[in-house]
């Protein structure tokens, strides 16, 4: 009985070491991965991101190989809208942008420029949590070769400055 107890001991004492060694050789890689996961959450089933920002082939299914890489959109407004975008642009990577100012867009709606994108993107208001897990998993995303987010939509282009007051002559 008393060898019986000493190897459930041992073998206790080595499961609890195995554990506390897994538990601690990478945190901060389990963490990431965990961020990353809930990006791809909020950007797939949340913001659903990819109906607009990936390519789909002729049965309409989405191209993995271009995944969020930017598309064109396949739908229009019934009425005209000014800055309606005929394309989206590529968020896979986040080309362009800092880390900090993407999280600002995702929690603003507006870009580092103070302009929100054109329409049809929808100025989202994420916490700063969800926004920068969002931002963890478009970085973790191969951009298309050579892809910026300058596009019809995006919200690249200046601000404009404001109209000079006509002088009155007296």
């Amino acid at each position: 009985m008393n060898r019986c107890f000493g190897i459930v001991l041992v073998c206790l004492a080595a499961s609890i070491a195995a554990a506390g060694q897994n538990a601690s050789s990478s945190p901060g890689k389990n963490s990431n991965q965990q961020l990353v996961a809930r990006g791809k959450y909020l950007v797939e089933n949340v913001g659903t991101c990819q109906d607009c920002h990936t390519q789909r082939n002729q049965q309409g299914e989405y191209v993995r190989e271009k995944w969020l890489q930017g598309s064109p959109l396949f739908f229009k407004p019934t009425v005209t809208i000014p800055g309606w975008a005929e394309k989206s642009p590529n968020i896979a990577g986040l080309p362009g942008w800092t880390d900090e100012q993407a999280i600002k867009f995702f929690m603003t709606g507006l870009a580092y420029n103070g302009l929100p994108a054109g329409p049809p993107m929808p100025q989202y208001r994420f916490n700063r949590a969800d926004a920068t897990a969002i931002v963890a998993y478009l970085r973790s995303l191969k951009a298309a070769p050579g892809a910026t987010l300058k596009s019809a939509n995006s919200p690249q282009r200046e601000k404009k400055p404001a109209p000079k007051k006509a002088k009155v002559m007296e």
